[in-house]
């Protein structure tokens, strides 16, 4: 679907393709306001850095203070006047999400944990709560829209951290330097979600190369598994639970 803004468009994955979607396309930002979570390096870094330059107001949000302290200096952003009633969660999964298991009998692995195991469970966790969440937004007849993205391959020190061996040989002098996308570029499936006028509740961006692995933005398909309404009511109540949160939002 072609954006109304010149600058730019999504590209479908097709043999017919339009202009290719850049950070160039993000419309004015001014009076509105983005947080960002993992706000200090790769797709996070360059998805902060993106928004602020059209004028959004972005709040990072960081595990190591310092790091976010960095990562602010020089990143200016307009006062705040006004908050939009047509606001954007926008829910990042990976293509992982569809093979990663959910677990929602043991999400804290105390029956056993495994760090790549736990982690790939995340990403079908991430795009089952999102489509869940636009469900059920809908369904309450909230103008908020929930968009899902992922960044596909993109290099970042997340690969090469707390990992040894062959692993780390491989994300650290393979993968990250000759396979993967730059941040910039990873940023981008998530940029579009959050900022494009014609990105819509339910879609889910990723890369338009193969695999999901690389590309610009496109509407991609989830799994089957992530757009589950059982598997969404389940994970919305146990977040409940975990959290003691109740969000009043009603399922569908």
């Amino acid at each position: 679907m072609a954006s109304s803004d010149t600058r730019g468009s999504l590209c479908r994955t097709s043999r017919t393709r339009t202009r290719h979607w850049t950070a160039d396309a993000i419309p004015d930002l001014g009076g509105r306001v983005h947080v960002v979570p993992g706000a200090t390096g790769g797709p996070g870094l360059a998805t902060t850095r993106a928004l602020a330059l059209r004028g959004g107001r972005v709040v990072l949000a960081v595990r190591d203070e310092e790091r976010g302290r960095r990562a602010v200096a020089g990143l200016t952003g307009p006062p705040l006047d006004r908050l939009p009633d047509d606001g954007r969660v926008v829910t990042v999964s990976s293509p992982v999400h569809r093979q990663g298991r959910l677990r929602l009998g043991d999400p804290a692995g105390e029956r056993g944990y495994a760090p790549t195991a736990f982690s790939n469970g995340s990403k079908p966790a991430n795009a089952v709560f999102g489509h869940e969440l636009h469900r059920r937004l809908t369904a309450a007849g909230r103008p908020v829209r929930s968009v899902l993205a992922h960044p596909g391959y993109t290099a970042t020190a997340l690969r090469t951290k707390d990992v040894t061996g062959l692993a780390r040989f491989f994300y650290g002098r393979i993968g990250n330097p000759l396979l993967a996308q730059r941040p910039e570029r990873g940023a981008l499936p998530q940029l579009y979600a959050a900022t494009a006028p014609e990105a819509g509740g339910g879609d889910f961006i990723g890369p338009d190369g193969p695999d999901g692995l690389r590309g610009f933005p496109t509407r991609v398909k989830p799994s089957a598994a992530a757009a589950d309404p059982e598997a969404g009511r389940r994970l919305w109540d146990l977040s409940e639970e975990l959290t003691g949160i109740r969000y009043g939002l009603t399922a569908s």
